[in-house]
């Protein structure tokens, strides 16, 4: 391809009132984890940081923004039995109401519409995106699409991130797509019992991504094996943790950016 046709990527420039940003991804959220969800509930209502980037999957599925209640997210107290995902709304709205929310779509979650956006006072980015913070760049992804070596999941993304695709999925009632959703987690969870082998991040896909964007760092999800690499060249891969705080190891990490230095804070 030539290099005039390749799209620019999207930048975001941090005011120069921010302080500290955090990073979080992979928290999988589901009516099945409520320890995780109390986890993030409790995280977002006292986090120091300015600003929270949530690269991808937040949600373990999401079907559409029709399944939330604007009356049941803008009311003035939590309602009884408010579904799953008026609680998980809620909770991003009222953060969004005194920090600056970024939300990236993953794997699970790129559904997440405008509408959701806007009621939950986020801002939908691009992947990637380019952050600049205190005069340096940094590059964020949710990671998947750096997973070459993944080809089935890398078709299957091409399938479902296509405009045709998600008219006529999100044309469906929402009762059928809950129940696609919840046939494709159990094909999920089947494959991750079986022990199959799950593709890393391609190193030489990670250097292209960051050369492009004139960027040395970049900060991801996905893979769920939080790490950081060293690319060669002063080119660095910083993995995010997935969150799972029902598990017998709690699992639950923030990736706290403050004065340029990066720091994991274990939530537990």
């Amino acid at each position: 391809m030539n290099a005039s046709t390749v799209a620019p990527i999207a930048e975001l420039h941090a005011p120069p009132s921010w302080r500290t940003v955090d990073f979080i991804s992979d928290l999988h959220l589901s009516d099945d984890v409520p320890g995780t969800f109390t986890a993030w509930q409790h995280y977002l209502e006292s986090t120091p940081a300015d600003a929270v980037f949530i690269l991808g999957d937040l949600f373990e599925v999401w079907v559409g923004d029709d399944a939330v209640s604007d009356t049941a997210v803008r009311a003035a107290t939590q309602m009884p039995h408010a579904r799953f995902e008026d609680r998980c709304a809620r909770v991003l709205r009222q953060a969004g109401s005194r920090l600056a929310l970024y939300f990236m779509h993953g794997n699970r979650d790129f559904l997440v519409g405008q509408r959701l956006m806007d009621l939950c006072h986020s801002t939908l980015l691009s992947d990637p995106t380019v952050l600049v913070f205190e005069g340096l760049r940094w590059l964020l992804s949710h990671g998947d699409t750096l997973c070459l070596g993944d080809v089935d999941y890398l078709q299957f993304r091409q399938q479902v991130r296509s405009p045709i695709w998600q008219h006529a999925f999100l044309a469906k009632p929402l009762a059928e797509r809950q129940a696609i959703a919840r046939e494709l987690r159990q094909q999920s969870e089947a494959r991750k019992q079986s022990g199959a082998d799950y593709a890393d991040v391609d190193a030489d896909a990670a250097r292209q991504s960051l050369q492009a964007a004139h960027a040395s760092t970049l900060i991801h999800g996905h893979t769920h094996k939080p790490a950081q690499h060293d690319l060669g060249q002063g080119l660095t891969r910083v993995v995010l943790s997935d969150w799972d705080a029902d598990a017998p190891l709690l699992r639950a990490e923030v990736l706290r950016l403050h004065r340029n230095v990066l720091q994991r804070i274990s939530l537990h």
